[in-house]
Order: structure tokens, then C-alpha cells, then sequence
């Protein structure tokens, strides 16, 4: 892993962090793709059976940011801290998952736990990796509360469906068989 000069990490994690606001502003997340070399992966774990991979910039645009993202339109995801490795060009970012819509009581919808994404810079402003973490049985029971409450999006009832259908979902792989491991 080649080093960079934390100045130069500093700065990527900057406009990272302001295209971050602006996709939450616009509602729109693909813009972040071109934050990514062509290369790029990026991946999480869905639980014990199941990983998620994206592999190149082109696929980051489209299942990750694009149909992954869908339905979480007004959504936030502020970051709470960053610590940036300079030695290893990595960057870990802790964030919460907020959610546009109102409990009834008041308050906004909010996964609980401690979500996070892990980067490996790849020079020239530009990620060559990112691998996710979140709880998914927070994020879960998140969604069955808004379902309950009828505060869960019109996006998000499609991918739930389009999950619940049985029907392949681009990007979803059986654990350890991903087309890059997510170690």
C-alpha cells in the first residue's frame, strides 16, 4: 500500500465530504461515482449467506449508488468522524443513517448502531475501494417501524418488494463468492 501525503488525503476526505452534502441536497447519489477510480470496488456484507460487490466505476454508479441508494432519497448520512491512515492511504468515516420522514411523536427515523464506510485512496482524488458496514438488524427493524407507521417511501416499498420477489438482485452474491473478496 503506498503512502500519500496527508495533506493530499485531507483534501480528498473534503470533497468527499461536500459531494456527500450536495447528493443529499439534490437526492441524487450518483454524482459520487466519479469520486472512484475506474477500477474501483466496492462492497459490504448482508448478513451470514450474503455480500454485496460492485466491481468498477461504472457499477458503483449504477447498483450502488443508483439502485442501492434508491428509495433513501432525502435521506442523510452524516458523518460523525473521520480518522484518515496517511501511512496506509485508507480513510475510515463513522455515520448515521437519518431518514427524511417524521415519527409520529416527533423526531426523525434513525438506524440505531453505528454505521460506517472504510476507503483505500487510489491517488488523484479518487477511491480504488470502499467497503461498508452497518446493522442490518437495526436497519431492519428501522423499516418495519416505518412500514407500520405508513412513513416508508414509495422507493423504498419497491426495493423492498424487489428484494422480497426472489428474483435475482445485480451485485448480491452468495458469501465468498463475490467477484472481489471483501477482505
Amino acid at each position: 500500500m503506498p503512502s500519500f501525503p496527508r495533506s493530499e488525503l485531507d483534501e480528498m476526505v473534503q470533497r468527499w465530504l461536500d459531494a456527500n452534502r450536495r447528493c443529499e441536497e439534490a437526492g441524487d447519489w450518483r454524482p459520487l461515482a466519479e469520486l472512484y477510480t475506474e477500477d474501483a470496488t466496492y462492497g459490504w456484507n448482508v448478513g451470514p449467506g450474503q455480500d454485496f460487490m460492485a466491481v468498477g466505476r461504472d457499477e458503483i454508479r449504477d447498483l450502488v449508488l443508483g439502485s442501492e441508494m434508491g428509495g433513501l432519497d432525502g435521506w442523510t448520512y452524516p458523518y460523525q468522524r473521520v480518522l484518515v491512515d496517511d501511512r496506509a492511504g485508507e480513510v475510515v468515516g463513522f455515520w448515521k443513517q437519518i431518514a427524511d420522514a417524521e415519527r409520529p411523536g416527533g423526531g426523525a427515523y434513525e438506524v440505531a448502531g453505528i454505521g460506517g464506510s472504510w476507503f483505500r485512496y487510489g491517488g488523484d482524488f479518487r477511491w480504488s475501494w470502499q467497503r461498508d458496514w452497518f446493522d442490518l438488524g437495526n436497519v431492519t427493524s428501522l423499516f418495519v417501524e416505518m412500514m407500520k407507521a405508513g412513513t416508508l417511501s414509495e422507493g423504498m416499498k419497491r426495493r423492498l418488494d424487489r428484494a422480497a420477489s426472489g428474483e435475482r438482485i445485480p451485485g448480491y452474491h452468495p458469501r465468498g463468492e463475490s467477484p472481489v473478496p471483501l477482505w
